[in-house]
């Protein structure tokens, strides 16, 4: 026989391991997305930056507005639904979508190898440069030079994973929580340099031109994927269709060159880890 004491422990490490199960195992038990559900739900859920323009920003009505809208939409109007936009940040990306906030996440979201341990991604839909910048007379041209550096990157980015990789241990990594929080550092002085992307850059440039922020050295080529939860791979597998027909009919192009201003480069290929 237990006393009553030695009866309540039981029942508290009963409970508190179904708690762990549950948080451990409860999301791989939902059903996989379809997109027959998504067609029957009339409605397509997508992830979006709305601080990295232009990939993701807002309009002058304070609407979402990007690349990555427009590939939304675009998914959305192929599926024949109607879509919603739900603002996201680099670090809430993956909780979004793995706790079903969203069905993808359409957010300039790198292919790194980190990441698909958690989420599965879509062939290539974007690229970018993943740069250390800096002003003009920062003597910085390789890792090595930012020791004693502050250097400034988004939290949970892909700026980030790529900055631990190359900086020396002498270096004082700044983290921010978006990007543009990331980006007034650079302009306040807060940080004397950034890890960036060409986008940042241009915008810097556009709107801080006596600041003469520059690329100091490239970290990285960036391809961008839609990410998914790992159980919904119908909907990855129609997704990377989609892709392959908006890049061979030119309604990517059209989406790049609204955007960037050119038509769109050969896209990169599936990165392999």
């Amino acid at each position: 026989m237990f006393s009553s004491t030695t009866k309540l422990r039981i029942v508290q490490k009963a409970a508190v391991a179904a708690s762990i199960f549950a948080a451990t195992f409860g999301a791989t038990t939902a059903h996989a997305l379809t997109t027959d559900e998504v067609k029957q739900r009339g409605k397509l859920v997508v992830g979006v930056l709305t601080d990295y323009p232009p990939f993701g920003g807002t309009d002058a009505n304070q609407e979402p507005a990007g690349y990555d809208v427009d590939v939304s939409r675009l998914m959305a109007k192929e599926l024949g639904v109607e879509l919603q936009i739900v603002p996201v940040t680099g670090p809430n990306r993956i909780p979004f979508l793995l706790t079903r906030k969203i069905d993808a996440v359409v957010a300039t979201f790198g292919i790194i190898k980190e990441r698909t341990k958690q989420v599965n991604f879509s062939n290539p839909y974007s690229a970018m440069t993943i740069y250390i910048l800096g002003s003009k007379d920062l003597q910085v041209s390789k890792p090595d030079d930012l020791k004693e550096k502050r250097v400034g990157v988004t939290r949970a980015s892909t700026q980030d994973t790529a900055v631990m990789e190359i900086a020396p241990k002498e270096a004082t990594i700044m983290r921010f929580d978006d990007d543009a929080t990331t980006t007034q550092s650079i302009i306040s002085g807060q940080v004397d340099v950034i890890g960036a992307s060409n986008t940042v850059l241009a915008t810097i440039n556009t709107q801080f031109p006596d600041l003469q922020i520059q690329p100091k050295f490239v970290m990285k080529e960036q391809a961008n994927g839609i990410a998914f939860r790992k159980d919904d791979t119908q909907f990855l597998e129609w997704t990377n269709e989609f892709i392959a027909r908006i890049v061979e009919d030119g309604r990517l192009s059209e989406v790049n060159q609204r955007w960037f201003g050119a038509p769109l480069k050969e896209l990169p290929a599936m990165p392999k880890f």
